[in-house]
C-alpha cells in the first residue's frame, strides 16, 4: 500500500504553491541574456550589481545585497544591530524561522541572545513589547507563517514600530513573504519596508525562484553586510545563476500577488464548509493559511489518498501533528490553483465532503 507522501507526490494536480519546472526549463530565462553579459565575480559586475540596486529602489533603501540564502543574510543583519549597540540581545516571535529551523545558528555562531515575544499560537502586541527589556533589535515577520500567514493590522504595526523607535531599538522585517501581503495592506513594498531599519525578501519561496534572497538597508549597514557574507562563505565566486533566476521570477510573478490573495480567500471558503477543518485564520490576510483537523495525520491520510487517487487532485501538501496531536495542513496559493481550475478543485472537495475527514468520522 502506498503512502500519504507517495500518493501526494505522483497525484498530477497539486493545489499547494506553484508547480515545481524540471531543471532544464528553469534554465531556459539564460536563453534570453544579452550574449555578451558577463558573470559576476565574488559579488561584483553588471549582473548582480544592477539587480542589488533594482531591488533596493523597490525596497525603498539606500543599498542592497543578494545572498545565497535567506538564514544567513538574517542572522548576519541581526549580528550587525547587535555589535552597533553592544547589545548581544534580540526579540522575535517564538515560531520564527531564526528559533526553530536553523539549528540555532544565531546563538551558536554569533553568541546572540534571544527573547521570545507573546505566546507562539499568536502575534506579538504593542502590550509584550512594552514589557520587554532593551534588546538590539526586534524582528518582524510579515506574514507570520507558522500560524497562518496572520498579519498584524497596518495601525497594530506602525504603533509597535514607532514605539521601538521611541526606546532606540531597531527593527528588522523577515520579508521572505514580504509581497504577498501586500494586497491585505493596500501598500507598497517601499511603504511597508520604510518602517523598518532593514529587510530581507526571498526569492524561492512565492516568488518561485531556484533561490536567493535580498538584504537592505541603509549604505552603512549594507557594506557591513558583504563583509559578514564573505566571513560565511556565501560570498560565491559567481552567484549570476541564482541572481538571474531570482530576477526571472520576480517579474514573472511580482503582480500576479492579488490574484494568490484573492484565491487563497476563495479557497479557504470552500474547504471551511467541509466537516472536521476549520481555517486558521478564519479569512485568509495573504496567499496562505492553514487546515487544522479535528483528527490526527494518521486518521485522516486515507480518505485523503481516496480523493487523490479518485480526482487526481491534491487539496493539501504534507500533514503534520500539531502539539495537541491533530492534524494540520498549510496552503499557499501560486499558480497552480488558477491552472487547475475550480471544476477539478470543487469536485475533489466535494468527493471529501461525501466520504468525511476521517474513517472515523461519524456520519448520518
Amino acid at each position: 500500500m502506498k503512502s500519504y507522501m507517495e500518493v501526494l507526490r505522483a497525484t498530477k494536480h497539486k493545489v499547494r504553491g506553484h508547480r515545481l519546472a524540471p531543471m532544464k526549463e528553469q534554465m531556459k530565462v539564460f536563453e534570453t541574456l544579452d550574449e555578451n553579459l558577463m558573470p559576476d565575480m565574488y559579488g561584483t559586475g553588471s549582473v548582480i550589481e544592477s539587480f542589488q540596486n533594482q531591488m533596493a529602489e523597490v525596497l525603498g533603501k539606500e543599498a542592497s545585497v543578494f545572498f545565497p540564502s535567506g538564514t544567513m543574510a538574517q542572522q548576519i543583519a541581526l549580528r550587525i544591530w547587535c555589535d552597533r549597540e553592544k547589545n548581544k540581545k534580540v526579540a522575535y516571535h517564538p515560531l520564527c524561522h531564526l528559533e526553530i529551523h536553523e539549528q540555532d545558528g544565531l546563538k551558536e555562531l554569533h553568541g546572540i541572545k534571544t527573547v521570545l515575544l507573546g505566546d507562539k499560537e499568536r502575534l506579538f502586541t504593542l502590550e509584550d513589547l512594552v514589557h520587554l527589556g532593551q534588546v538590539a533589535v526586534v524582528l518582524f515577520e510579515l506574514p507570520q507563517r507558522e500560524i497562518g500567514g496572520q498579519l498584524p493590522s497596518w495601525t497594530d504595526l506602525v504603533e509597535m514600530v514607532m514605539y521601538l523607535k521611541s526606546r532606540g531599538i531597531h527593527t528588522h522585517l523577515d520579508g521572505a513573504r514580504l509581497f504577498e501581503c501586500l494586497p491585505y495592506y493596500e501598500k507598497s513594498a517601499q511603504e511597508v519596508c520604510e518602517l523598518f531599519d532593514s529587510v530581507y525578501i526571498s526569492f524561492y519561496k512565492g516568488l518561485a525562484g531556484v533561490t536567493g534572497a535580498i538584504l537592505a538597508g541603509e549604505k552603512a549597514f549594507t557594506e557591513k553586510s558583504k563583509v559578514w557574507k564573505r566571513r560565511h562563505g556565501g560570498d560565491l565566486y559567481h552567484l549570476y545563476p541564482y541572481v538571474v533566476t531570482a530576477s526571472h521570477a520576480y517579474e514573472l510573478r511580482k503582480d500576479r500577488m492579488q490574484g494568490y490573495y484573492e484565491q487563497a480567500v476563495e479557497y479557504a471558503s470552500k474547504l471551511s464548509q467541509v466537516e472536521g477543518i476549520k481555517i486558521l485564520p478564519e479569512v485568509p490576510v495573504c496567499n496562505m493559511f492553514h487546515v487544522h483537523f479535528n483528527e490526527r495525520a494518521d486518521d485522516v491520510t486515507g480518505q485523503l489518498i481516496k480523493v487523490m487517487e479518485s480526482s487526481d487532485v491534491a487539496l493539501f501538501g504534507g500533514l503534520q501533528n500539531r502539539a495537541n496531536g491533530l492534524a494540520k495542513a498549510e496552503i499557499y496559493i501560486g499558480d497552480e490553483y488558477g491552472l487547475i481550475g475550480d471544476e477539478k478543485i470543487d469536485r475533489a472537495i466535494a468527493e471529501l465532503k461525501q466520504i468525511g475527514i476521517s474513517a472515523n468520522q461519524k456520519r448520518g
